[in-house]
């Protein structure tokens, strides 16, 4: 497989808003060209169905009812997302397809993406690599973040110490030294507990332009509690379920709407600022739904004492990404290439991983490396 191939990376978050879909080509080591992209939300039912599903999640079996119609309509959605990009761009070898994250244990070697690939893969004619993390939390590590390698791709030539911050769920970083050392992990939660906060008080999916946050007043008394949590005295790498700190919104039930989502839009960014890196970044580049939250930029802005830019001024697309790291993670799972490493996800060591499914392609396409995955 020398050639570099057109994919459709396929993203849907843990702030359950949707599928962002993006086309890339690429060798899964450079960037070829980036292709067009989109984002499709789900219907609010639907969203409500997943939000419900994640409550439940570490004691639900593989056969519920609920969770494989819930896959199901997630997965069609995702079909929906590739038919429209094929539209555009005619051509496509493979789908990079992330799922829905419904639960995330590393430490119990168990993370779960909900996604059926055998169905998605039947309705587009096209091969699926699906199922990116299990192999790294099985062999013992984070399963998370995976998002640095894309990064570092496209961060070839950048200044450095550099990090890009994408506040997605939750919140994640990736650090490239000077000495081009990567160093990643979750660091705490991201757009998830306002998100929620914002729609038990105001019915909205989210904190739209930060306007609660910016409304109310910081509860000091519940941050610094909130912070005292264990999570934030560990090193990197560490990774976190979209639900870790969902008792924050219990620590800030007794505050008006405006300050709870201060004081949560605040956890955020004490969250971030308190992660150990290596250096201090001579920039932070942000992407993810965070960067459009006013209120959100400026704490970090006030906060971490450094330039913070949005991705775009890199040149990249930041709703396209997280889709676009999916496509590029599959064309290197397809060629055994890393997608663990000690800084990044804590595994023992360099490792690679994904499944393919091929259902209903006969034959399957020549380039694909026999006995790469499992078809």
């Amino acid at each position: 497989m020398a050639r570099p191939l057109t994919v459709i990376g396929l993203m849907s978050g843990t702030s359950l808003d949707g599928v962002d879909a993006a086309v890339l080509r690429t060798d899964g080591v450079q960037v070829q060209e980036h292709g067009p992209s989109l984002s499709l939300s789900y219907e609010p039912a639907l969203r409500q169905r997943a939000r419900a599903l994640l409550d439940r999640a570490a004691s639900l079996s593989g056969d519920d009812p609920e969770l494989r119609a819930i896959e199901r309509a997630i997965t069609l959605r995702h079909v929906e997302a590739v038919q429209s990009l094929r539209k555009q761009v005619g051509a496509v070898d493979l789908i990079g397809f992330h799922g829905q994250t419904i639960h995330h244990a590393p430490a119990r070697h168990r993370t779960w993406q909900i996604g059926d690939a055998a169905l998605l893969s039947h309705e587009t004619n096209l091969p699926v690599v699906h199922d990116f993390r299990t192999a790294d939390v099985e062999a013992g590590g984070e399963g998370a973040p995976l998002a640095p390698w894309y990064h570092a791709a496209l961060l070839h030539d950048a200044r450095r110490p550099v990090a890009v911050l994408n506040i997605g769920g939750v919140a994640n970083v990736t650090f490239i030294g000077q000495d081009g050392q990567i160093v990643a992990c979750d660091t705490g939660p991201g757009n998830a507990l306002l998100d929620d906060w914002a729609f038990r008080h105001t019915g909205m999916a989210c904190d739209l332009n930060g306007a609660l946050a910016r409304a109310g007043v910081v509860n000091r008394a519940v941050l610094e509690q909130l912070m005292a949590a264990p999570y934030f005295s560990r090193p990197a790498p560490k990774s976190l379920d979209r639900l870790t700190f969902i008792k924050a919104l219990e620590a800030v039930s007794g505050c008006s709407a405006p300050d709870g989502a201060a004081t949560l839009t605040a956890f955020t960014v004490a969250a971030i600022a308190c992660t150990r890196l290596p250096e201090k970044p001579a920039t932070w580049f942000v992407c993810g739904g965070g960067r459009h939250n006013p209120a959100l930029m400026e704490g970090l802005r006030l906060t971490l004492e450094a330039p913070v830019e949005t991705v775009e001024n890199l040149g990249w697309n930041g709703d396209a990404l997280e889709a676009e790291c999916f496509a590029f993670l599959a064309v290197r799972a397809l060629k055994a290439l890393p997608l663990s490493a000690p800084g990044i996800t804590g595994a023992p060591d360099f490792r690679s991983g994904g499944r393919l499914t091929c259902a209903g392609l006969s034959p399957i396409p020549t380039w694909i490396r026999p006995g790469g995955l499992d078809a």
